[in-house]
């Protein structure tokens, strides 16, 4: 293997994602998938390979890459390519019989769930999919966005899944066969590998909808437009995010290192905060950081926050480790006041945002008057993408304190 190559390997992200291996006339040759890039991919230079990994790898004249948000994300683009390029080393997952599908059955209001038997039934089967779990949860966060059936047999009343708002219960006529297959037909694109003309369909309906003055499905369609932005971020709509961002800021340089704090905690319980850090705009979870709030007793975001972002710098000042390019906190005016104030008693002037959820706008200490991008502004869809995952990570940890805090009771 050539240096090139094995310099494009070492620079690949510590992300999730698939990776597309290419012969020297640009054919793909084989597709995988990893929970992170650069793990997978360099132990393919590792010895000891297997007999078939050493022809494979003595064919690659090329590697490219496509991150995902999970795994599981990754394992529906990873077999959505195999079927579209049917790559000559995946020969395992286009023949073997005993891998998971998805069905999607030919109903009045189609029924989509997990079965290993493709039969004559005038359903639609995606797949096949190496890892049941995994597509599960793929499937999962699809559903918290696109609500389904997933009942064998339409009941006579709502189930569970509608109480939860992860089915639209046409059982009981909550919604009409037109938008049920609305729905369905976004799922199959999803399914089929193309976010980004689903992206393009919701984006169009959106504008329509408030043109309409149809508010709240506008905002169903934005909410869409962001999850599906976080199921697959490329590298092309990121470098044009972080040039778009420090424009829109004024930042002296490119936003390379962003870190990004939220808080949890219901009525001051088990009180969480967490700094989630991205490197030119891929999650850099190895400087992921977690804080149980100690000095604040009562429920006020605006203080935890504060301890938490004085915590991080103050260590990261006494170790003489990098500074960040920009900081983000969920909320408004509040949150950045309550984290600029930290920042100003350790002497430092980081560049620092607030991203609002309401009306995802942006506070800066540059304006009194919040900055509103585009709803299909790349530098936003950036930002909700890592505000989501701070608040992701923060509340997995307050439901782990939650968990322990209530095994402590029980005991």
């Amino acid at each position: 293997m050539n240096s090139e190559l094995r310099n494009k390997i070492a620079s690949l992200p510590d992300s999730p994602g698939i990776y597309l291996m290419k012969d020297e006339s640009g054919k793909i040759i084989y597709i995988g998938k990893a929970i992170s890039l650069k793990k997978r991919v360099s132990s393919y230079l590792v010895r000891g390979l297997s007999a078939k990994t050493v022809r494979l790898m003595a064919n690659v004249a090329d590697i490219e890459y496509r991150t995902t948000a999970t795994e599981g994300m990754a394992l529906l683009l990873e077999a959505s390519l195999i079927k579209e390029h049917k790559p000559k080393y995946n020969v395992s997952l286009r023949d073997d019989k005993s891998f998971p599908l998805v069905k999607i059955t030919n109903e009045e209001f189609p029924a989509l769930y997990v079965t290993r038997k493709r039969e004559a039934d005038g359903a639609k089967y995606f797949g096949p999919y190496i890892s049941a779990g995994l597509l599960r949860e793929a499937l999962k966060i699809i559903r918290r966005y696109f609500p389904y059936r997933s009942c064998k047999t339409l009941p006579k009343k709502a189930c569970i899944y509608y109480r939860i708002k992860l089915s639209p219960a046409p059982c009981i006529g909550k919604i009409s066969k037109v938008d049920y297959a609305k729905t369905i037909k976004q799922i199959i694109l999803i399914l089929e590998g193309k976010s980004e003309e689903l992206v393009k369909e919701l984006s169009r309906e959106m504008e329509q909808k408030a043109k309409e003055q149809k508010f709240e499905e506008a905002a169903v369609s934005r909410d869409k437009i962001i999850a599906l932005s976080t199921f697959r971020p490329s590298t092309y709509s990121i470098q044009a995010a972080l040039q778009e961002l420090r424009d829109t800021l004024r930042l002296v340089t490119l936003p390379k290192r962003i870190e990004a704090f939220d808080v949890s905690n219901i009525l001051g319980r088990q009180a969480t905060a967490s700094m989630v850090s991205f490197c030119n705009g891929l999650a850099d979870k190895d400087n992921y950081r977690r804080f149980r709030i100690k000095t604040v007793m009562q429920a006020n975001d605006y203080e935890m926050l504060a301890e938490a972002v004085g915590r991080r710098y103050r260590r990261v000042q006494a170790e003489g480790l990098p500074f960040p390019d920009l900081i983000l906190v969920d909320g408004g005016k509040g949150q950045l006041s309550a984290a600029t104030r930290q920042l100003t008693l350790l002497g430092l002037t980081i560049p620092t945002i607030g991203l609002a959820k309401r009306e995802e706008e942006i506070y800066t200490l540059l304006s009194h008057k919040p900055i509103r991008l585009k709803q299909n502004s790349a530098a936003l869809r950036l930002m909700q993408h890592i505000r989501n995952e701070s608040h992701r990570f923060a509340l997995k940890y307050h439901q782990l304190l939650r968990k322990k805090h209530l095994l402590e009771n029980e005991a």
